[in-house]
């Protein structure tokens, strides 16, 4: 394999997966970021956010960190990864990859040797084609590629490092086969398509996991009704390799940066093109429909919620990480407070970037938080599965099994 000079622009937790994968694999790589505190921490080997592994090999692995898009020049690989956050109309917002673009574009100016420019950032069906590669029409010998990712927050550097399949949408076949060289030695299937198929798979497949998740609460709240244990149905499924076990754990829906963004996203490109995307408008419904299942089981036991002190365990939106973004647990918070409700909670991980949103409620160890009127658990952190919940009220969105053991149980969809 031969060793490339890569430039990593944005280093979020795509960007620096993306940094510190290519570094561990023997390339020199530059990571480049308009932010100068973010700059400042990473150049110091201080971790932004958690992310384990991530955060580990970041303080061992050999690459550069620089706010200045000079040095890319030396590079002969730049893989753009900036946010593309939702717009209010569920449309992704478009600035920050647009950025990093314009920018680059003009520093390539400069070169005459041959540079292949990769859009690994999350954009609709079309976007690199009619919005990114303009920036580089005219631009000396520049091709343009999309290399969508596909990694899980808790596990991304392994998810980088040993991918289940490794999408490469090009503009030409030439330049789709630099990033096959680059690849070459990580051991995946390789697909190559047209940038907006391979655009297009990203979307498709957050929404098919989306829909799976869904699908079986959606189960999972008639099993409720007909005392029927969803575990048992969800396991019966998954030994269908058509289906899968995976994403089919029923409970308090889905959050994260990714899968609500990007139905969304795709639900808005839908309606551009002149098409009503009714299943995925569904998924979305009954996501965000669950939490509200939670807190009318919390009133079967509880009937007036004013005045009294609600236990939340798990702020995050999936254990392994910090991330609170779409987070099940601030809609429950949100309810609680509208009801009068107090709230104490405990997250192992997120309750720094909770506070931030909600610094007026208590804060605690899982102990204090167990001795509330009644507790949610909204987060299957694997420590919440060694706690004492004997003396507890316990509405439980996530299947914890000790907490059965509590005074009063309520299983979300079980």
């Amino acid at each position: 394999m031969q060793n490339r000079k890569v430039s990593v622009i944005g280093l979020g937790i795509v960007g620096l997966t993306t940094a510190v994968g290519f570094a561990l694999k023997g390339h020199k790589v530059i990571g480049v970021d308009v932010d100068d505190e973010k700059v400042a921490k990473l150049s110091k080997k201080e971790c932004l956010f958690f992310e384990s592994a991530l955060c580990e090999k970041a303080k061992t692995a050999d690459f550069q960190v620089t706010n200045d898009y000079e040095p890319i020049l030396d590079t002969d690989i730049s893989f753009i990864c900036g946010g593309t956050p939702a717009n209010s109309n569920g449309s992704i917002d478009l600035r920050y990859v647009q950025g990093s673009a314009g920018r680059l574009a003009d520093v390539l100016k400069e070169k005459r040797k041959e540079h292949l420019v990769v859009v690994r950032s999350t954009v609709v069906p079309g976007t690199t084609e009619a919005v990114i590669s303009p920036f580089f029409n005219g631009v000396g010998n520049i091709g343009v590629c999309v290399n969508p990712e596909f990694l899980r927050e808790g596990r991304a550097l392994e998810d980088f490092m040993a991918p289940n399949r490794i999408i490469i949408g090009e503009s030409e076949s030439k330049w789709g086969d630099v990033l096959v060289n680059l690849y070459e030695d990580f051991g995946s299937q390789i697909l190559r398509t047209t940038m907006s198929t391979a655009e297009m798979i990203k979307y498709a497949s957050n929404a098919f996991l989306a829909t799976k998740i869904s699908f079986i609460n959606e189960i999972g709240n008639m099993c409720k009704r007909l005392n029927i244990d969803v575990h048992d149905v969800s396991k019966g499924m998954g030994y269908d390799d058509r289906i899968g076990a995976k994403f089919l754990n029923a409970g308090i829906g889905f959050g994260g940066y990714c899968l609500p963004k990007d139905v969304a996203a795709l639900m808005k490109q839908a309606e551009i093109i002149g098409y009503e995307a009714g299943m995925l408008k569904r998924v979305l419904e009954i996501n965000d429909e669950q939490p509200l299942r939670m807190l009318e089981l919390l009133k079967k036991h509880i009937p007036v919620l004013s005045g009294k002190t609600i236990g939340i365990l798990g702020l995050s939106f999936k254990p392994d990480t910090d991330d609170i973004r779409e987070s099940r647990a601030t809609l429950m918070v949100e309810a609680l407070l509208k009801e009068g409700a107090q709230v104490r909670a405990y997250d192992p991980k997120a309750m720094a970037n909770f506070k931030r949103l909600y610094p007026n409620i208590e804060y605690g160890i899982p102990q204090k938080v167990l001795e509330s009127d009644a507790v949610l658990i909204i987060t299957e952190w694997d420590e919440f599965r060694n706690l004492d919940y004997k003396n507890s009220i316990v509405i439980d969105g996530r299947r914890i099994d000790k907490a059965r053991e509590a005074l009063i149980y309520e299983g979300l969809c079980w």
